[in-house]
């Protein structure tokens, strides 16, 4: 009753918001399940992982950016400020590629580390999401200057405007619609959709009618860590992402990717980047760990949490199941999107499903329960990043429902495990968290508070050594 009755005040908390939000999707996620497993299906295995490295840092996969001459005097000054530069692609931050575009043009590009990579206590950990994202401002008028500078300096009929078109395009496509309600969360999904419907979906060439509709309401997500993937049957939060993962990962490539004879090679080479995720592991726990308690811990994880998380140590399980909504009772709304997204559709019909090796989408109704493995520098919890502590986790009655944190740096809580935040009253700062905000809700997994506070202690304590 009591789970019951929190998980309505927590959808009318998302009701009451809503009347300021419009477009908000809504789904029918009613199930005669409680759990499902996803079956297993066979991987592009046998690439060189070093190779991967390098071409997720080097690679042409975008495939298409803005002169290297308009960005090389600024990366410069970036590298220099960053705790890791990019050994394979010259003098620049790990989070930038420079490559040469199909007619020879030395342009450059984000890649994947824009998202997947953050710092702990200043080292740049490969893998680890990008806690700090913010893309709360609307890039269209960036988009135009930068539209503006490429006409007066090179021309339309240049070598270096040919390079830059197919990244102007999708650019464009993208700017209105990732535009986000929160701080610290990231549109990867809603990126993509918008790219997407711009492709044709055999050829994947550009098109300027748009193949399927945007819901108006764009919601996005914390980014999970890469380590992870490997005991994983189907990717994202959903696990709408069914079949070959090297099609599945290479999302960064719509960006800027000409056609589907660029994408090929693009998923060749992602045999190389599976490889080197595979290979990822988490970061070791830093500090201190209690291993008395440590110990008392994995009894109760295993008792409580192994059946939907997994096992680990010297054998290790992971289920992959996926938790129907009415169990887990977290924010519907990221959810919702996944089952009402024209991308299904496109990307069931494209070049993606039809050729080999096959990849789907495929939306249950309700969420996976992730592996746990160095889940102690993951924070925020949760699918959206709403809840800042493992402790806030485990015990929901102590979530804060508006809170900030520093976003520019990393300030870790030893004791908490997860981020130092301060509470607010209420939201409206850009800098503060608001889980009143539709899709953004601090509810859900209520599995912990059955633990007394001296077992969730111990259960924190172990998960420190995951």
């Amino acid at each position: 009753m009591k789970i019951k009755v929190m998980y309505g005040i927590g959808l009318l908390l998302i009701l009451a918001a809503c009347h300021t939000y419009k477009g908000i999707p809504t789904a029918d996620t009613t199930t005669d399940w409680k759990v499902q497993v996803i079956p297993e299906f066979p991987q592009q295995l046998g690439g060189d992982a070093a190779k991967g490295l390098q071409y997720m840092m080097a690679g042409d996969y975008v495939g298409s950016g803005i002169p290297y001459e308009l960005f090389e005097k600024q990366g410069k000054k970036l590298a220099k400020k960053t705790p890791l530069s990019n050994n394979f692609n010259e003098d620049i931050p790990y989070f930038v590629n420079v490559f040469e575009a199909a007619n020879g043009e030395k342009v450059v590009s984000g890649n994947c580390f824009s998202c997947h990579a953050a710092n702990i206590n200043g080292k740049v950990v490969l893998g680890l999401g990008n806690y700090a994202s913010d893309f709360r401002n609307n890039l269209s008028s960036f988009g135009k200057a930068i539209k503006v500078l490429m006409k007066v300096k090179y021309g339309k009929k240049s070598p270096e405007w040919e390079a830059y078109q197919d990244f102007s395009n999708f650019f464009a496509a993208t700017t209105d619609a990732i535009e986000t309600h929160q701080i610290g969360v990231n549109p990867a999904a809603r990126l993509a959709e918008a790219c997407m419907r711009q492709r044709n979906p055999i050829d994947l060439t550009f098109n300027e009618n748009a193949y399927y509709e945007l819901e108006p309401y764009n919601i996005a997500s914390d980014v999970p860590p890469l380590w992870n993937a490997k005991k994983k049957n189907a990717l994202y939060y959903t696990g709408i992402g069914r079949g070959d993962f090297t099609k599945l990962l290479m999302q960064a490539s719509v960006l800027g990717s000409p056609d589907s004879t660029h994408a090929r090679t693009v998923q060749q080479n992602f045999v190389d980047v599976l490889a080197w995720i595979n290979q990822l592991e988490p970061p070791v726990y830093p500090y201190a760990i209690d291993k008395a308690l440590a110990s008392e811990g994995k009894a109760l994880f295993e008792d409580h949490c192994s059946k939907c998380h997994g096992t680990y140590g010297e054998v290790e399980t992971y289920p992959n199941k996926v938790v129907a909504l009415s169990v887990i009772q977290t924010d519907p709304i990221y959810l919702n999107y996944a089952l009402t997204s024209g991308i299904t559709t496109w990307y069931n019909q494209s070049w993606f499903a039809t050729s080999y090796p096959h990849s789907e989408l495929q939306s249950y109704e309700g969420y996976i329960a992730p592996p746990l493995d160095g889940i102690w520098a993951t924070a925020p919890y949760l699918h959206n990043g709403a809840v800042p502590t493992l402790d806030d986790l485990l015990n929901s009655q102590q979530r804060p429902t508006f809170w900030q944190r520093n976003i520019s740096d990393y300030d870790f809580d030893e004791q908490k495990v997860g981020w130092h935040y301060e509470v607010k009253q209420n939201g409206g700062n850009k800098k503060t968290y608001d889980t009143t905000i539709p899709g953004y809700g601090n509810m859900g997994h209520y599995f912990g508070d059955k633990l007394s506070p001296v077992e969730r202690k111990a259960v924190i304590e172990y998960l420190k050594t995951l």
